[in-house]
């Protein structure tokens, strides 16, 4: 999923899905309509979607359920190795944002 210990760039959704849970454990609808805005749009996502990457992103260890006492819904944590991951993407993207950045400059 990553370019460290899961082999490639992440994808929007799951970069967006790591981002609105970097400030705090959410739950699938406070997670949905803060990757829209996060993203102005450009990712939305249903909820077939969001579940379908929060249940494989469970299995890759980068999200977990948070133990809460509100029985209406699932809340989702970044995990150790979550917030790992998402600090390398985003150094990623960093680093290649300066590289187009210093080309567009040069051409």
């Amino acid at each position: 999923m990553s370019k460290n210990t899961h082999g490639a760039p992440l994808t929007p959704a799951v970069f967006h899905i790591l981002l609105a849970l970097y400030g705090g454990e959410k739950h699938g609808y406070e997670i949905m309509k803060l990757v829209e805005k996060d993203s102005s749009g450009s990712v939305t996502m249903g909820p077939g979607t969001l579940y379908g990457s929060l249940e494989r992103m469970m299995k890759s260890g980068l999200v977990a359920e948070s133990n809460t006492s509100d029985p209406r819904r699932i809340y989702y944590k970044l995990t150790a190795e979550g917030r790992t991951v998402f600090k390398a993407e985003t150094e990623r993207l960093a680093q290649a944002s300066r590289l187009a950045q210093a080309r567009l400059r040069t051409a």
